[in-house]
Parts: structure tokens; C-alpha cells; sequence
């Protein structure tokens, strides 16, 4: 009775705590992108920006705090939670603000999939999306400053991130520090994970498709031969009841005289 109270509590928070999280992802966005766009921020801002990060991502980590509190078997939550408590971890061994940014993104993408609102297609086009956009400021935050950098604006940045993304890889935009091309690797498997799971679910939406016809047909096939077994049962229904009338007949049987 006092585990199934336990989970029932903790299935609350989490659904409590679903939105206000995820609308925690935006202000985390804007916290982290405008130091990096807005090259004139002075420092004051630059400040407070990173005071936002740190407080989101310490919202994340006390989520998963509490969760755990509230789960009857902790041990098991964190074999099954093990990714989670690396990006709570992850930011505390380094002070890195790239380290904070993947923690939070982990973070975030555990949170959002064990949402019962999110499908599987938005939860994909979320990622991309997601991916392309901090993708992009990281490479432009740590290869704008680059003596032989050639990802200098937002654009450069987009574009590049894009072409990692989808494998394409034109080469005209490239990272050049070793930071950068960590996260070029960070978003070449990224990207390649997302494109499977996006192809992954059109094939299943052919094979379902497909499936849905053929069930359709054998049901139309069976209804058809359904109908053909009553309609001969009919006919043979009707062929006895002819010939119990020719029986019955005081005619039956008489030959005409002469």
C-alpha cells in the first residue's frame, strides 16, 4: 500500500512539473543565446545570463532530486536514471559553460520523452530543432574568436550545423579548434541517431499503412465468401423445398392417358 503511494506521488510531481520545466527550457535558451548573439552585451548582462543557466539547470538537478526521493526503489531509479544523474554531475566537475549546455539538453530530452502529451513526432522535431539552434551558438561562441576560424556569424553557424546535422558536409564552413570539433562530433552522431529515428518512423508508418490495407482486404475477402456460403445454402434450401412440393403433388408421378 505504502509503495503504491510512493508512486502515485511521484507520478504527480512529474506530471505537475512537465510544463513548468519545459517553459524553463525556453528561458535557458534565451539565457544562453543572447551573450553570444548580442556581441555588445556588457558584462553585467553577461552575468545575469549565466546566474539564469546555472538556475535552470539547478531546477533540472533538483528535479531529479526530488524524483528520486519519491520513487520506493532508488536503486533501481538509478540504474534506469543513470544518463540523468551524469548530466546533473556532469557541470560540477568542470565549470564549463559547454558542459552546462549538454547537461541541461540531457536534462531536458529525459523530462520531455517521459511526457504523455509529447508524441514521438514532436518529440523528434523538438530535438532537431533543438539541436540546430544550440548547436549552432556553441560553434559560433568558441570558433568566432578563432585566428583561422571560418564560422564567424549566426548564418555561418546555422548553415554549418545544418550540414553536419544531415551528413551533408559541404566543407565551405568548418571548425577549426579542438572545443568546436567536439561539438561537430557531438552533432554528426546526433544527427545521425535523429535521421534513423526519423526513418524508423516513416517505415513504420508504410508497414502500418500497408498492414491496415491487407487486414482490410482479407476482412472484404472473407465477408465475400461468407455471402457465397449463404447464398448456396439458400439455393439448396430452395432446390428441397421444390422438390418436397413435386412430391406432394396428387399430379407427382401421373402419366397423361391417351
Amino acid at each position: 500500500m505504502r509503495r503504491g503511494t510512493a508512486k502515485d506521488r511521484q507520478a504527480r510531481w512529474e506530471q505537475w512539473t512537465q510544463r513548468p520545466l519545459l517553459a524553463l527550457t525556453v528561458v535557458f535558451a534565451l539565457a544562453y543565446a543572447v551573450p553570444i548573439v548580442d556581441t555588445s552585451a556588457g558584462r553585467e548582462l553577461t552575468v545575469a545570463c549565466t546566474s539564469v543557466e546555472w538556475a535552470v539547470w539547478g531546477t533540472f538537478a533538483a528535479d531529479y532530486v526530488v524524483r528520486l526521493a519519491l520513487t520506493p526503489e532508488r536503486r533501481r531509479f538509478v540504474r534506469t536514471h543513470w544518463l540523468d544523474l551524469c548530466a546533473v554531475v556532469l557541470p560540477l566537475l568542470q565549470p564549463l559553460r559547454l558542459l552546462r549546455l549538454v547537461s541541461t539538453l540531457l536534462l531536458v530530452g529525459r523530462r520531455a520523452r517521459m511526457a504523455s502529451q509529447i508524441r514521438m513526432t514532436t518529440y523528434v522535431v523538438g530535438a532537431v530543432v533543438g539541436l540546430l539552434m544550440f548547436g549552432s551558438l556553441a560553434v559560433l561562441s568558441v570558433e568566432r574568436e578563432s585566428p583561422d576560424g571560418n564560422i564567424r556569424t549566426l548564418g555561418d553557424a546555422l548553415w554549418w550545423s545544418f550540414t553536419t546535422m544531415t551528413t551533408v558536409g559541404y566543407g565551405d564552413h568548418s571548425p577549426t579548434t579542438g572545443l568546436g570539433r567536439i561539438i561537430a562530433v557531438g552533432l554528426m552522431l546526433s544527427g545521425i541517431a535523429l535521421l534513423g529515428v526519423v526513418t524508423a518512423n516513416i517505415a513504420a508508418w508504410f508497414i502500418e499503412r500497408f498492414d491496415k490495407d491487407d487486414v482490410e482486404e482479407r476482412a472484404q475477402t472473407a465477408a465475400i465468401l461468407a455471402l457465397t456460403e449463404e447464398v448456396r445454402a439458400l439455393r439448396r434450401e430452395v432446390e428441397a423445398l421444390r422438390e418436397g412440393d413435386r412430391e406432394a403433388s396428387p399430379l407427382a408421378g401421373r402419366r397423361p392417358s391417351a
